[in-house]
């Protein structure tokens, strides 16, 4: 893909599903009894991968257009998969899916591409194994082979690190488990959540039963949320709101090129997901959220994002660290394009989970900087780049999709040409994102 920078972005832009939402809204509406149609489900290939192992696992599942239809039969009425169930290069389906097929009475094999089977699961196979799942790997990473049991036990878990797709998986081991599991977030300072709760706020929108707490200890709390094995789910229309982590390319495009005015329609405003947009406006972007709305337990509104040259920080420190690392985590790719706008630019630490993504996202995003001119400094755990005149340059995607669509953003504002070799890539969870790019470029 080769690109010329542009002079601004004006327009209406309606994006996607929420791959993390809608991942949850296919295995949660499988597990659930009756049909459940999904709104705006997600066309990114790792979605696809999930409602794939679903139909092999005997869920029926219909495709109208931008919606899916699912006919579920309970939470344990699965059927043993005559081969191994391909996630391809969805860590999300393979993590949650390990906790669904740890309860069932029957054993199967999860399997991933080249880059998947590299990523690292021993964080859902540890909490798994004390609720007596058997789960055998290569060394912490797939192929998983699972054999399945039912009742599994309860288990109170803590986690070491924040993780969405660990609690995720235990929560749904948890709805075949007999007793009360309960998760425990790693503490916080303030009572907030350490990781998205897409997963909580289905669970209870489908009709389980689970509780939402803060423990405080010490000198802060701990976020325990706890799910009864005995819980039922019932199908219900669900609807999945725009991508917030797909808005946040078209976000710092519009907010790096002056006279820019774009309008993202119907995106997910989960607080545990909005931590992008507040970052962003604290270093000065200018995003008004309009027409703000629940739908399905979850909050949704539309963006407004009007283009700056010269950004002024609400914030002393350009240095982002601590417990917001992890709720936005997918967006620091970008975010770092952004940094090269900033007067003082832009230090990101504390990420290291960056570096055991589709890529070393952490070395790729320093390495196609340097390759556009940027000041850029390498840590372990992140990096620091100043204000920088970017130049146009041929790009590794590193086969990552957000890596792609980020240096394509970088490229609209850089001189000169930019190639973006895998381009392609974009489509493990965008594959609109050059077509929808191209309307709104001016």
């Amino acid at each position: 893909m080769k690109i010329q920078p542009v002079k601004f972005l004006s327009g209406r832009v309606r994006l996607p599903g929420d791959k993390s939402i809608s991942h949850r809204a296919a295995i949660l509406a499988s597990m659930a009894n009756g049909e459940t149609r999904i709104e705006n489900f997600g066309t990114s290939a790792d979605c696809a991968s999930t409602l794939n192992c679903l139909e092999n696992l005997g869920v029926e599942i219909k495709r109208e257009d931008a919606a899916v239809l699912i006919s579920g039969s309970g939470k344990k009425n699965f059927t043993k998969p005559a081969s191994e169930l391909d996630c391809g290069n969805s860590g999300t389906s393979m993590r949650l899916l390990a906790g669904v097929l740890a309860g069932q009475n029957f054993d199967s094999s999860l399997i991933g591409d080249a880059s998947l089977s590299k990523r690292p699961m021993r964080r859902v196979i540890e909490p798994l194994a004390l609720m007596d799942a058997k789960i055998e790997s290569k060394e912490g990473s797939a192929p998983l082979k699972i054999y399945g049991k039912n009742p599994l036990k309860s288990v109170v878990y803590e986690m070491p690190v924040a993780s969405a797709q660990v609690k995720s998986c235990v929560l749904l081991a948890g709805l075949n488990a007999e007793g009360v599991s309960k998760i425990q977030n790693p503490k916080s300072e303030n009572r907030v959540s350490t990781s998205r709760n897409h997963t909580e706020l289905m669970l209870r929108f489908l009709g389980a039963e689970i509780e939402d707490n803060f423990v405080e200890i010490d000198d802060g709390f701990v976020h325990e949320i706890s799910i009864d094995g005995n819980s039922n789910l019932t199908a219900r229309n669900l609807n999945v709101p725009s991508d917030i982590s797909s808005a946040a390319f078209f976000i710092i495009a519009a907010a790096c090129l002056e006279n820019s005015e774009i309008i993202l329609e119907n995106v997910g405003l989960n607080p545990t997901r909005t931590a992008i947009i507040e970052v962003l406006r604290q270093l000065g972007a200018e995003i008004d959220t309009l027409d703000q709305k629940e739908k399905c337990n979850e909050l949704i509104g539309d963006l407004r994002v009007r283009g700056n040259e010269n950004f002024t920080p609400k914030i002393l420190s350009n240095k982002i660290e601590g417990e917001v690392i992890a709720n936005l985590i997918d967006e620091i790719p970008i975010l770092a394009i952004f940094g090269t706008k900033l007067e003082n630019g832009l230090e990101i630490r504390g990420a290291g989970e960056l570096r055991v993504k589709e890529s070393d996202r952490i070395a790729a995003v320093v390495e196609n900087l340097r390759r556009m001119n940027a000041d850029v400094e390498e840590f372990t755990d992140g990096f620091r780049v100043g204000k920088s005149r970017l130049k146009g340059a041929r790009i590794d995607s590193f086969d990552d999709h957000r890596i792609a669509m980020a240096f394509a953003v970088a490229a609209l504002f850089a001189e000169g040409e930019t190639e973006i070799i895998g381009a392609e890539c974009a489509a493990v969870s965008f594959p609109e994102f050059f077509q929808v790019l191209g309307q709104v470029i001016k």
